[in-house]
């Protein structure tokens, strides 16, 4: 009895720190992720299972852009990065916000942190709470001599913990040892031999901005060679399942193009229910793709904007 008592309350003990990490109530999670039905995270941040993130390292990120434009969402997408090697990334966003450091705000956020049992640095809080299939995506507005804030010890707890790799507005140093960690990558400004210097974390699985981009925690993200793609939990669904699609729509019409069997502009516009019917005929011979019925591929065709 005695230590079911003691399991319990290191459990509360536990999930209090968790909490109290944050800078959002659950309350105010749930809130500004209400479009999300599906399951949540102890904190409230949204969970997307780990059948959509398989699901969407097999999509083209122009093609999921586009699903969101064609939903209202204009500003999730950030380009011009430097990465460890070409390894794609898909996962749910564990965000963090840094600020430049202030000395009375930094003594009090480290202050608070120690009480709730933080340990090290601040840049290395966010880490302590990643899960598999989590990717750790940080505002670092930008800072590269003295701002980065991962190096190599940090990447391997970070791949150890989620099974993923970065995406930071920001720098890391030690590129040339983050290199020997297999399916490790980096989405950064850049790499620098400096250290974290006059930067403190403000703000732990909060909406941040990287670039152009709003990103809230849950998103899925995805990062590939062209860029990072910030996807909203209750859209990945629909937008995995569109850009599955144009990928099946676009291998049929390269075959059909190159054996002459239909013209671009009969792929590429609205088809007759004779392309129709071959597609799905073509389908059936590949069944790696997917599978589709004939209702779902007029409903797809409906709403068809590429």
């Amino acid at each position: 009895m005695k230590i079911h008592l003691v399991v319990l309350m290191v459990s509360m003990i536990s999930l209090s720190v968790f909490v109290n990490a944050q800078t959002l109530s659950k309350e105010e999670m749930i809130f500004l992720t209400s479009d999300w039905k599906g399951e949540r995270f102890s904190d409230g941040r949204p969970k997307i299972p780990d059948e959509l993130l398989e699901r969407a390292k097999h999509i083209m990120i122009d093609d999921a852009w586009n699903a969101l434009r064609n939903e209202g969402y204009l500003n999730q997408y950030e380009g011009g990065w430097k990465t460890v090697n070409e390894t794609l990334m898909t996962g749910r966003a564990v965000t963090a916000m840094y600020l430049p450091s202030r000395p009375d705000v930094e003594r009090n956020i480290k202050e608070r942190g120690a009480k709730e049992g933080r340990k090290g640095n601040t840049n290395s809080w966010p880490i302590d709470i990643l899960t598999k299939g989590d990717l750790y995506v940080a505002d670092a507005f930008g800072k590269i001599g003295g701002g980065p804030i991962m190096g190599s010890t940090l990447a391997n707890s970070i791949f150890s913990k989620s099974g993923n790799g970065v995406v930071f507005d920001g720098a890391s140093r030690d590129l040339q040892e983050i290199r020997n960690i297999p399916g490790f990558n980096a989405f950064v400004r850049d790499f620098h031999p400096s250290f974290t210097e006059e930067m403190v974390l403000m703000g732990l699985n909060t909406p941040i901005r990287i670039g152009n981009a709003i990103v809230l925690p849950g998103d899925l993200v995805i990062a590939t060679i062209e860029g990072v793609l910030f996807v909203p939990a209750h859209l990945a669904e629909e937008v995995i399942s569109v850009s599955e699609f144009v990928v099946r729509k676009d291998q049929f019409g390269f075959e059909m193009v190159r054996n002459n069997v239909y013209s671009t502009g009969e792929i590429d516009s609205q088809w007759t229910d004779e392309i129709k019917s071959a597609f799905l005929k073509w389908l059936e011979k590949h069944p790696e793709l997917g599978s589709m019925t004939r209702a779902e591929l007029d409903q797809m065709m409906e709403k068809r904007t590429w």
